[in-house]
């Protein structure tokens, strides 16, 4: 077993500011596993809704639940959207004598539910597979190709670990999205995913993908938000102000988990990936995905002009602008377009990440990093002394 210090430290900073801490994340990310540590540093009593003994153990749940003190661990709440209410009800006792964790997959809907059921008095984390930061730099490679979801890293080998991703898809498309209630055909939602893969780090086209698929651009966007929701879609918005010039205003999209990817791709192994067109467009997803995991920022963007400028990643931290470009090269140096993005977007700095190992400045306010500098960046963070 991996451990997950960072994951637990969120959970435990949450839980010093609200009663309830929302776990959420794909399914088989480790959220459970996670749930689990936690019980085993404390006193927990734990509620597994796929369990139906668990089930039926809820079938008063609120006099099962308010006899509860401590901590309370409810896994695959989103079978049981009427419980959030019930649990705004039992954290507003005087003296609560509860904590509760609640543990949620797939569901697009989750955290706004919660958010406006327990408004005041939910904390959420954000869980995704490993990354570096568990796993080691000298597994990156490793990482890289299968992706962060558990079972697919600690895999025996290639061939076990693309045949788990590939029952995991296979799961979610024909289990996990109808009992969310939407009634897609699975093969029509994979080959749409299959097509994200084909486009992963590119300007989303509606009107492709709808010509593509035989659907309206609306039925289009509803499978994107639908994936995305899901958390196997990342959305990266653009970033857009009055500077006087033409501003690529439609987002991007990515497979979030590289493992899930290069499964959509038929990529098996890293040689293979080696010598794949989507070679550099792995790579920038699986290193923004990273970035945006140590920065913890909602604030990310990426932006273009329709002249040809553009910047892979904005990051706003603390009101400053910070920007990252990803390159699949052996020494990265400046281009025009980075000097743009650094005048016209007021950047404190830029950085270049590559797959190399040697950290360089090119100029006061470009640099090029490996991957293993990252976690120095989170010093940007608001939440650090700046």
């Amino acid at each position: 077993m991996i451990p997950r210090p960072l994951a637990l430290d969120r959970i435990f900073t949450v839980f010093r500011v609200h009663p309830v801490a929302a776990l959420l994340g794909p399914r088989q990310c480790g959220k459970t596993t996670l749930a689990k540590m936690i019980a085993e540093r404390e006193p927990c009593t734990y509620f597994d809704l796929e369990n139906p003994v668990d089930v039926r153990r809820l079938s008063a749940p609120i006099r099962v639940l308010e006899e509860l003190s401590g901590l309370v661990v409810i896994d695959e709440i989103q079978r049981r959207p009427d419980l959030f209410e019930l649990l705004r009800v039992l954290v507003d006792r005087p003296h609560n004598p509860a904590r509760f964790l609640i543990l949620g997959s797939a569901s697009p809907g989750l955290a706004r539910q919660g958010a406006e059921s327990l408004a005041g008095r939910i904390g959420f984390i954000d869980l995704s597979g490993f990354d570096l930061r568990e796993v080691g730099i000298e597994q990156r490679s490793r990482l890289w190709i299968r992706g962060g979801f558990p079972r697919s890293f600690l895999a025996e080998d290639e061939p076990a670990s693309m045949a788990w991703r590939e029952g995991f898809v296979r799961t979610f498309l024909e289990r996990d999205i109808p009992q969310l209630g939407i009634t897609i055909p699975a093969e029509t939602l994979r080959r749409f995913w299959t097509m994200i893969s084909h486009y992963h780090g590119q300007i989303w086209n509606a009107a492709h993908f709808a010509r593509s698929l035989g659907t309206s651009e609306r039925t289009a966007r509803r499978y994107l938000d639908i994936l995305a929701g899901a958390y196997m879609v990342r959305i990266l918005p653009p970033w857009f102000e009055n500077i006087r010039k033409r501003q690529v205003k439609a987002p991007k999209i990515y497979i979030r988990d590289s493992g899930i990817m290069h499964k959509l791709l038929q990529i098996p192994t890293l040689a293979d990936l080696q010598g794949h067109p989507k070679l550099g467009s792995s790579w920038e997803g699986f290193s923004l995905e990273y970035v945006i995991g140590v920065l913890e920022s909602r604030d990310a963007y990426f932006w273009a002009t329709h002249a040809g400028a553009e910047l892979d990643l904005l990051v706003m931290i603390a009101g400053k602008r910070y920007g990252f470009e990803f390159k699949y090269a052996d020494a990265p140096g400046s281009s025009r377009s980075m000097h743009i993005a650094i005048a016209d977007l007021g950047l404190e700095h830029l950085w270049v990440v590559y797959p190399g190992r040697q950290e360089y400045a090119i100029d006061a306010k470009i640099s090029v990093i490996p991957l293993d500098v990252i976690p120095r960046l989170a010093d940007l963070s608001p939440k650090k002394a700046l």
